[in-house]
């Protein structure tokens, strides 16, 4: 089942389901104009849509499957099913919130730039994953100096 779902979320699938698909730049076509910001808009309006669904599906699927097993081991596999759930479920509403700022920077034009060294991130980069605030170089940098401060 949670594979099924992760399937559903990934942002290739989204585009999908959004009936897109990559977007095409067309020659001398300038950056993060309306059409492409429409675009990206699209993929994380049906992508938060999509995972709205799936934490929706997951409270009616816990209510549905309670019940209170009289075998302790069988109490704590369902247990043990429905925290894993829930920490999925909650994994999912802390990327709606990061679609949901991405959402208000295409609001507000402020969509397709590095957060840190304000260079474009890409259109590529941005439909493998749409809430990118960093571009790849920021990105791979930021991952080293974790990596060396986490050991």
């Amino acid at each position: 089942m949670e594979k099924e779902k992760n399937k559903k979320t990934s942002s290739l699938n989204v585009l999908s389901i959004a009936g897109l698909k990559p977007y095409k730049k067309k020659i001398d076509e300038k950056y993060m104009n309306e059409d492409q910001m429409l675009h990206f808009y699209k993929i994380l309006e049906t992508w938060k849509n999509q995972l709205q669904d799936e934490i929706n599906h997951t409270l009616l699927y816990i209510q549905d499957k309670a019940t209170n097993f009289p075998d302790p081991i069988d109490r704590a596999t369902q247990e043990e099913e429905f925290s894993l759930e829930l920490r999925n479920r909650d994994r999912s509403r802390k990327l709606i919130k990061k679609i949901e700022v991405t959402l208000k920077k295409i609001n507000e034009k402020d969509f397709g730039y590095c957060d840190s060294c304000g260079i474009e991130i890409g259109i590529r980069r941005l439909e493998a994953r749409p809430t990118a605030n960093l571009c790849i170089d920021c990105k791979t940098l930021a991952e080293i100096r974790e990596k060396q401060m986490t050991g």
